[in-house]
């Protein structure tokens, strides 16, 4: 008998096999959301956040969903585009970057020095709220993109959606 939570290499769907735990994310991920949203962070830099930590996790599924989500609140596809390389732009405000700084600590808590730079900075453009709610998104984001990645979800042309420029 063919497991269906299972997926094309033999991974196990853990939001599928245990459902209960799934469920809580997705409701702490509701909870960051009205966090993010009462700190005053606008969707597209919370979609920004899910998009670099996603990035930084390789998680195809995540960046997929993220890049939509994104698209929808806003962004252009040129930041998009050099997301990966945002310190290397001028196409980031300070506000921008100090977020994105501190959800690349947040996803390698490892690195010390970054982790104390990036928290620097953001005290210096971001609130108190804002700073707790993007580290929430970060941390947040980072436990889907582990669901996704371990569960091996895949990225499926959609022949119904309309192209996106």
């Amino acid at each position: 008998m063919t497991d269906t939570t299972a997926g094309p290499d033999s991974r196990v769907y853990i939001d599928k096999q245990s459902p209960d735990a799934y469920r809580a994310l997705a409701a702490t991920a509701e909870t960051v959301k009205g966090v993010a949203a009462a700190a005053g962070l606008d969707r597209a830099l919370v979609e920004l956040v899910n998009l670099r930590v996603s990035q930084l996790n390789a998680c195809a599924y995540c960046l997929d969903v993220h890049t939509r989500a994104a698209l929808r609140a806003g962004e252009t596809t040129r930041r998009l585009g050099v997301l990966a390389a945002w310190r290397d732009t001028e196409l980031f405000s300070p506000r921008e970057r100090a977020a994105l700084a501190l959800a690349e600590a947040t996803t390698r808590p490892a690195d010390a020095g970054a982790q104390t730079t990036a928290y620097a900075e953001a005290r210096s453009a971001l609130s108190d709220d804002e700073i707790s709610a993007v580290i929430w998104v970060a941390i947040t984001i980072n436990a889907f993109n582990r669901v996704s990645v371990m569960s091996k979800h895949p990225v499926r042309e959609n022949p119904a959606a309309p192209a996106r420029p």
